[in-house]
């Protein structure tokens, strides 16, 4: 993928995070923390790995769906920018 590149050094960053959060899991397993303490580190976690798909989804649809002229809307929005806005939302 061309485009990762690009970000090649943030997305890198926000692996690494997503690595310490992995492992704070493990820690809080091997500590025996409470199941909350447990639940709220999966969670975490989740969110970023779902923040890290967002990111690459939304440059891989930015970088290879092209707008067709036919795929402008009626409020002048480009068929791109739906679909990044659908994609967004499934992930809140």
């Amino acid at each position: 993928m061309s485009h990762t590149v690009r970000e090649k050094q943030k997305l890198l960053n926000r692996v690494r995070r997503i690595k310490g959060q992995v492992e704070a899991i493990e820690r809080a397993l091997e500590d025996e923390s409470g199941c909350d303490e447990v639940m709220q580190r999966i969670a975490s976690c989740r969110g970023a790995m779902n923040g890290l798909l967002a990111v690459v989804l939304e440059d891989h649809i930015r970088t290879h769906l092209v707008d067709a002229e036919s795929g402008k809307d009626h409020d002048g929005g480009s068929a791109t920018e739906l679909l990044v806005e659908v994609v967004h939302s499934y992930f809140k």
